[in-house]
């Protein structure tokens, strides 16, 4: 798409960001995501954000993780959101394939993603990019 771009999130996208995180129907303040972003920065993990023409229009997030049984670190796209109103248009597509490269520069073999579950479009998305269902994820609040 011409005029996208991508890059890493910055403190002053956070106002952005939390619009952004609206439209998925979860509610922080801009401090909120300010502070999150800080925390998620010191634990070395990727934050993306996609700009078109100069306006953040998407933003993804990442994690990685060692586990006993599986030979090297799995990554994790833990969210992504475009603006509705530019929804499949390719920019999901830009951004997980970033994700899908810095994942692998940082030694995972797979990715994951988690989507919650009425999220039907997000899932055939993912599919689409050849993600394939392959495990339940189960959650309690504490």
């Amino acid at each position: 798409m011409s005029g996208l771009s991508l890059r890493p999130a910055e403190p002053g996208d956070s106002a952005a960001l939390a619009g952004l995180i609206g439209q998925l129907d979860y509610k922080p303040t801009a401090d909120e995501v300010a502070d999150r972003l800080a925390r998620m920065a010191a634990e070395d993990r990727l934050v993306l954000v996609a700009e078109l023409d100069g306006a953040v229009v998407g933003c993804l997030s990442t994690s990685t993780m060692r586990v006993l049984h599986r030979p090297r670190p799995v990554g994790r796209i833990s969210m992504m959101v475009v603006d509705a109103a530019l929804r499949s248009q390719g920019i999901g597509a830009v951004l997980v394939r970033a994700a899908e490269q810095a994942l692998a520069a940082q030694g995972c073999y797979m990715v994951e993603v988690t989507s919650h579950v009425r999220r039907t479009e997000a899932h055939r998305f993912y599919e689409r990019l050849g993600y394939e269902r392959t495990s339940v994820r189960l959650a309690k609040e504490l």
